[in-house]
């Protein structure tokens, strides 16, 4: 059974309601987390571009790309699915900022895609990762529980 069903969530996918990019975040964490889920990049073999100041280089470690994003608009750009693109901004190691179009995420098979990638890195992490409207990171919607081990309503649709 999906974490969460379309009919419950829907306005939560809405890009009127909640900004075109939404803010996902994982807070307190550290150079290692930033590792770690370049590791799970890798590891489920999800296409993936980097990019320093718009030009394409090769991914590197957590450590050297936290330390050029000082100087550069460091972006990772990861396509867990097809269609379905996520932009990871590395503005520093104490919190893990991606963005994902919640165009591109439709029906219950968006919600699907969005909660795989939340619980993969969630998992990872072993902490919540929390979806809040574009802009707007201190009400979040929905989100990752490290300790339910599922995607969950942070919020009441109904009042969105």
């Amino acid at each position: 059974m999906p974490d969460l069903l379309w009919d419950d969530v829907k306005d939560f996918f809405n890009p009127d309601l909640m900004g075109a990019l939404p803010d996902v975040r994982v807070a307190d964490t550290s150079v290692e987390d930033w590792q770690a889920v370049l590791d799970l990049v890798r590891s489920q073999g999800w296409s993936c571009e980097y990019s320093e100041d718009g030009v394409a280089v090769r991914l590197p470690r957590a450590v050297d790309m936290l330390a050029r994003s000082e100087s550069a608009d460091a972006l990772l750009r990861v396509w867990p699915a097809a269609g379905f693109l996520v932009i990871f901004r590395a503005y520093e190691a104490g919190s893990i900022d991606f963005d994902v179009d919640l165009r591109e995420l439709r029906g219950q098979d968006g919600v699907n895609v969005l909660c795989r990638l939340l619980r993969a890195i969630g998992r990872r992490l072993g902490r919540p990762v929390v979806l809040a409207p574009e802009s707007d990171p201190l009400h979040p919607v929905l989100g990752f529980d490290a300790e339910a081990d599922c995607v969950m309503l942070l919020a009441d649709p109904r009042l969105s």
